[in-house]
């Protein structure tokens, strides 16, 4: 539902780590993270001219982060489910306040920052979800592993429900909860994360799927590029068909 290109707005600092090392650090870890918050992450490093070290080991937690050892510093960045630690910090209230999706810095067992990111809702996507429903789909809810309050932005921006803080495995959970109570099931998702949910559904819609095998083969519709008007005009599709 967002451009997927968030940017690092604000970088708080939670001890003495220097600035620049906290960004020269979480960067490094996340150097081969797939994550557009990842990115986000490694484009201020580039941005500040920070060079960055390569991990002697990375590990990826699915909805949660990445774990790596930079430097003989064990590195964690993450959310709130692999830091749950972060909840109690007044700073990270704060910037959740203001809709920011938030990435927290480890070092050594010792949190060290909060990196806070925006992204941009898709501005073609009210409008698509509006086709949408007049197409027949009577509800729709947004699934995502985001902060409830960031969540909350973005859903009344387009006036639809929310779930947030999810992992890859609550989505399914979602699906099949709706299958039960005898609803037919359209999901659409990015096809990675989403892949196991978009497989799931009644109808899987993989969206940007070019370039991405697991999205092709998960989803049942794979749109070859990022555009939410692809959504209702496969509907339109389907119903003349």
């Amino acid at each position: 539902l967002t451009l997927g290109k968030p940017q690092v707005v604000e970088v708080a600092l939670l001890g003495e780590m220097p600035r620049r090392q906290a960004i020269e650090l979480a960067a490094s870890a996340e150097r081969y993270s797939e994550h557009p918050l990842a990115q986000a992450v490694r484009t201020l490093a580039v941005a500040e001219e920070i060079e960055l070290h390569q991990p002697d080991r990375f590990t990826a937690v699915p909805g949660q982060g990445v774990s790596a050892l930079v430097d003989g510093r064990e590195v964690v960045v993450g959310n709130a489910r692999l830091l749950p630690e972060v909840q109690e910090l007044s700073a990270a209230r704060r910037l959740e306040e203001q809709g920011y999706t938030l990435l927290f810095l480890q070092v050594d067992g010792v949190l060290s920052a909060i990196f806070a990111a925006a992204d941009v809702l898709r501005p073609e996507a009210p409008d698509a979800l509006r086709q949408a429903q007049a197409l027949g789909i009577r509800k729709v809810e947004l699934l995502t592993g985001d902060n409830a309050r960031a969540a909350a932005a973005l859903a009344g921006q387009l006036g639809v429900d929310f779930r947030a803080g999810l992992l890859p495995e609550d989505k399914i959970t979602i699906v099949k909860e709706y299958q039960r109570q005898g609803h037919v099931v359209l999901m659409v998702g990015d096809g990675v994360n989403d892949a196991p949910a978009l497989a799931q559904a009644d109808v899987g819609i993989a969206m940007g799927a070019a370039g991405s095998d697991i999205a092709i083969e998960a989803a049942h519709i794979a749109l070859m590029r990022d555009d939410w008007n692809l959504v209702p005009e496969a509907l339109r599709i389907a119903q003349r068909t």
